[in-house]
């Protein structure tokens, strides 16, 4: 099911295989510093490597540099990146790579620029076009089921199949439709936030994070193999 990948300017064929080898993205909202490291440890116990830590807490930059220091194994995205001072932010605390909901050409110079590899939000084929040009090739859809979910992304897509587009849906994904976005071989990974929400966060119940990591890559190998 996996394609081979085209080189994107912005991220770095390699890492792009290691994700789309996951593909699932635990999307991390942290309240409270001191989970986010047994929450990243949970997810990486159930198998999944990849995480996306939103940059929208108070204590996200925190949270952030523990994780990269503690968890060494885990692929760390920096999540809605809004402004080239945030890029560096990710940059400078040892983020893998970084994405955002829309696409903002200064925070993709920015990424571009000091090495930072970055996925652009794109919701319209007016942003797709307008990531492509700057070189862009694999793009985060957001948010991608109240848009109109894969018959959407289907139908967007269509128009620039011939560009070897990879996307990373995130919004309203789930459990529930994981394999039916996986059988898409345009979707890279999926992001998703039910695997670690922010209720079991404040539970401290890593227990279930680890069970539902396990669930989500469970089915990640009944559909890519």
């Amino acid at each position: 099911m996996n394609q081979k990948l085209k080189e994107d300017v912005l991220f770095p064929r390699a890492l792009a295989e290691q994700i789309q080898g996951v593909g699932i993205i635990a999307v991390l909202t942290v309240d409270n510093a001191a989970h986010a490291v047994p929450a990243a440890q949970a997810l990486v116990r159930g198998g999944i490597t990849a995480i996306e830590l939103v940059m929208r807490t108070p204590v996200s930059e925190n949270a952030l540099k523990s994780i990269t220091t503690e968890v060494p194994e885990a692929m760390v995205g920096v999540g809605t990146i809004l402004s080239p001072v945030q890029v560096d932010i990710a940059k400078t605390l040892g983020g893998t790579y970084g994405v955002a909901p829309g696409f903002n050409p200064e925070v993709v110079k920015r990424a571009e620029k000091i090495g930072l590899p970055f996925a652009p939000g794109v919701a319209t084929p007016t942003e797709i076009e307008a990531a492509t040009t700057m070189g862009c090739r694999i793009l985060k859809l957001f948010p991608a089921e109240p848009l109109g979910g894969l018959k959407y992304l289907k139908a967007m897509h269509a128009a620039y199949r011939h560009l070897d587009l990879q996307y990373i849906p995130l919004g309203g994904v789930s459990e529930a439709n994981l394999a039916d976005y996986l059988e898409v071989p345009e979707v890279l990974a999926i992001g998703g936030s039910w695997i670690a929400p922010g209720a079991l966060l404040k539970e401290e119940n890593w227990d279930e994070i680890t069970r539902r990591s396990e669930a989500a890559v469970n089915i990640f190998r009944q559909v890519r193999g």
